[in-house]
C-alpha cells in the first residue's frame, strides 16, 4: 500500500473507522485503549505470538497496531480435530501469559458480557472465528477492544461456541467429540470439565440477552445486530446447548 493511503477495513461492530495504512491498523482510541495497549505490550514481552503488536498512537490519537495478513477463520471450513486441539492450546497459552499481567491503575475496561463468577484474569472476551487471522502457521487473535476481567473457563466457553461450532440445529454426535478436542487441547481438569458446559450455555445466552436489551434500549451496535436477526441464532443455540447438557458432560469425562 503506497504512502499513507488509508484502506477502510470491513468487519467489527464496536470500533468505528478502522483503517489499514501499510503494515499497520489504526482505530479510534476508546476509554479502554490504555488497558488494551498494556495487555498487548505484556503479551509481546512474554513472547506470546498469537496477538498483534501494539505500536502506540498516531498523530490523530488513533491506536496503531500491527496489521496481520492472512485469512479470517470464519471464512474457512470448520476446524479439524487437530486444529481444535491446537486452538485449545493457544488459548491456554494466552491465559497462562496473562496470569502475570498487572493492569495499569484506573484502567477502564469495556466488557460487554461480564463473567458471573467474578473472575479477575484479564481475558480477550471475544475469541471467535471472526477475530482469528490465520497466516500460514501463525494464528493471531485480533480486536482486543472487549478485553477485561473474567475467568479462563468463561473465556474458553465463548471459544467453544464459535469453533465447535454450536448451532441450534446441531447434532451432539458431531459436536460432542469436537468439544472434547478443544477441551483436551486446553487441558481443563476434571472439576472444570464438569462445570464447563454450563458456562458455555451461560455465555451464549448472555450474548442473546445483550442483543435483546439493545433492541429495547436502542444501544448500538446491539440494537442493529438484533434487528438483523442475530438474536435468532444466539437464543436458540443457548437452548440447544442446555438441552444436551448430559451429552457434553459425558464427552468431557
Amino acid at each position: 500500500m503506497a504512502g499513507g493511503a488509508e484502506e477502510v477495513l470491513a468487519g467489527g461492530n464496536v470500533a468505528a473507522s478502522v483503517v489499514r495504512i501499510g503494515a499497520t491498523v489504526r482505530k479510534p482510541a476508546i476509554p479502554a485503549t490504555a488497558g488494551i495497549e498494556a495487555v498487548l505490550d505484556h503479551l509481546a514481552r512474554v513472547g506470546f505470538e498469537s496477538a498483534p503488536r501494539t505500536l502506540g498512537r498516531d498523530g490523530r490519537g488513533r491506536h496503531v497496531v500491527e496489521y496481520v495478513p492472512g485469512t479470517l477463520a470464519d471464512t474457512l471450513p470448520p476446524f479439524t480435530m487437530s486444529e481444535l486441539r491446537r486452538l485449545g492450546k493457544v488459548v491456554r497459552e494466552l491465559h497462562e501469559a496473562m496470569a502475570s499481567f498487572r493492569p495499569p491503575a484506573e484502567v477502564a475496561w469495556d466488557v460487554v458480557i461480564p463473567d458471573p463468577t467474578g473472575g479477575r484474569l484479564i481475558c480477550h472476551n471475544d475469541l471467535a472465528p471472526w477475530n482469528l487471522v490465520i497466516d500460514g502457521d501463525r494464528w493471531v487473535f485480533i480486536d482486543w477492544d472487549g478485553a477485561g476481567p473474567g475467568s479462563a473457563p468463561w473465556d474458553l466457553g465463548y471459544v467453544a461456541h464459535g469453533f465447535v461450532p454450536f448451532r441450534a440445529d446441531g447434532d451432539p454426535a458431531t459436536d460432542a467429540p469436537r468439544l472434547r478436542a478443544l477441551v483436551d487441547g486446553y487441558g481443563l481438569d476434571s472439576e472444570e470439565r464438569r462445570a464447563f458446559p454450563a458456562l458455555i450455555e451461560a455465555h451464549t445466552r448472555g450474548m442473546y440477552d445483550l442483543l435483546r436489551r439493545g433492541s429495547q434500549t436502542g444501544q448500538e451496535p446491539w440494537a442493529r445486530l438484533y434487528a438483523e436477526g442475530h438474536g435468532d441464532h444466539w437464543g436458540p443455540t443457548a437452548d440447544y446447548i442446555k438441552a444436551h447438557h448430559k451429552s457434553w458432560i459425558a464427552a468431557l469425562q
